[in-house]
């Protein structure tokens, strides 16, 4: 929402906005550029604005979607707006799976800017070298980060189905979401869905290593490739490497080399440069833009190093994106300790659906370190993760662990303990307390 909010200013409308508890790199984002943010309240739609659009984080008994409703004031969902009013005679690309949108779409626009074809973008982070995470120019390209997530609470759909999506990418599927979706089979149907409405002149690419994702692929009614590490793929990365600086990849004859470390983020680049060749690139280009890339806020994002510590902020909290975030900074730091420091947050993720995976995702670190689960209070006792459990169980596997309640009880248990060489890195898709400038803080005294 703040980055559609600020490439709508920038087009000359007046925007304003509510919410609670903003938090950076958000808040910051849009005090940059003008934009109030104030808590809900009646007199914010005072002035009866042309447009209210109501995000799919707010339900029935929100203040002012309530005004709106009773007050018949004009609304719609982000989606909606995006679709009616940007989407309509462009190109859109979509990129959709469980993990790496974010890094993907973020990399395709950076590989299309690069070459100068001034791509249109919505991302649900910022990319370092675009300064926001959303713009609307007069290109025919648009990328956009298609969550599966529900579009509002008047439309339970997939936001994905109202993009528009000439071509698509499915980068992985797993189940997610638990507030939305009650099965695996649910949430591939949605996928199915988004499937459905690519054009016949259109193209799915599809990881072909992922199981979740074959019984979608069984289409003819648009060109579909299988992209992936294995045979059965008709676009394949093979002679992966790795080194602190960055991972390489073959595909074909060419040769590729990335800034960023790990297999999940050699896949979600294979993924970005396969839909660049589709908008016509060469591989020259292409890796011009991946030489360039800077990466996204909040993925593997290096906060500080004090004292030769390092304190990283990652918004990884689903386990597999837990496990690769950790694996990936093992062969970033291969001398390093790294220590794992994880706010259970995600409406997923504070139940029991992943009670083992998260043991077995957080072990792979040195040290493990574990906020209060947020919000408990709304999930049903019986749904519920339990910390204890998960302590004995990543204790099991011959890692420290600790449940610590809140931000600064971390933060006085790690300080004593730390050593130069120390990784600190902070999973969380919240902001956490401001807890990676306090543990600098704490470093720096």
């Amino acid at each position: 929402m703040a980055s559609v909010a600020a490439a709508l200013k920038e087009r000359g409308y007046t925007v304003s906005g509510s919410d609670q508890g903003i938090y950076p790199p958000m808040s910051t984002f849009l005090e940059e550029r003008g934009i109030e943010a104030r808590p809900f309240d009646k007199s914010n739609l005072a002035h009866k604005p042309d447009l209210v659009v109501i995000g799919n984080a707010i339900s029935r008994g929100n203040l002012e979607a309530e005004i709106t409703l009773e007050q018949k004031l004009r609304y719609c969902s982000l989606p909606e707006l995006l679709k009616h009013h940007f989407l309509c005679g462009k190109r859109p690309l979509v990129v959709s799976g469980t993990h790496g949108k974010t890094t993907t779409a973020s990399l395709l626009a950076w590989i299309l800017e690069h070459n100068g074809l001034n791509p249109s973008f919505l991302i649900g982070g910022i990319p370092n070298n675009l300064g926001q995470g959303a713009r609307f120019t007069e290109s025919d390209w648009f990328i956009l980060e298609g969550d599966e997530y529900d579009t509002a609470f008047f439309d339970k759909r997939s936001k994905f189905i109202h993009y528009l999506p000439e071509a698509v990418v499915i980068n992985n599927l797993e189940f997610d979401h638990a507030d939305i979706f009650s099965s695996l089979n649910e949430i591939q149907t949605s996928f199915q869905r988004l499937i459905n409405i690519i054009p016949r002149n259109g193209l799915l690419l599809a990881n072909g290593d992922e199981a979740n994702i074959h019984p979608l692929l069984n289409i003819d009614h648009c060109p579909v490739r299988r992209f992936g590490l294995s045979n059965q793929c008709e676009e394949q990365a093979d002679k992966l490497l790795y080194d602190e600086k960055g991972s390489s990849f073959r595909i074909g004859k060419s040769e590729f080399r990335i800034p960023m470390i790990g297999e999940l983020n050699v896949r979600n680049a294979l993924s970005a440069l396969l839909m660049a060749r589709y908008t016509g690139l060469n591989d020259a280009q292409i890796q011009a833009g991946f030489d360039t890339f800077k990466g996204i806020r909040r993925r593997m994002e290096i906060r500080g190093e004090i004292k030769g510590i390092t304190v990283i902020d990652d918004f990884a909290h689903h386990p597999t994106a837990i496990r690769e975030t950790l694996k990936a900074l093992g062969r970033r730091f291969p001398d390093g300790r790294i220590w794992a420091i994880f706010e259970p947050r995600s409406n997923t993720t504070r139940r029991n659906h992943f009670q083992t995976e998260l043991a077995e995702a957080l072990s792979l670190a040195k040290q493990v370190l574990v906020a209060e689960i947020a919000r408990l209070d709304q999930v049903p006792p019986e749904e519920r993760l339990n910390p204890e459990q998960l302590m004995e169980d990543i204790r099991s596997k011959g890692t420290d662990a600790y449940y610590l309640p809140t931000a600064n009880d971390i933060v006085s248990h790690i300080i004593p303990l730390t050593q130069p060489g120390d990784i600190l890195c902070v999973l969380s898709n919240g902001g956490f307390e401001n807890i990676h400038q306090k543990l600098l803080d704490e470093l720096n005294n």
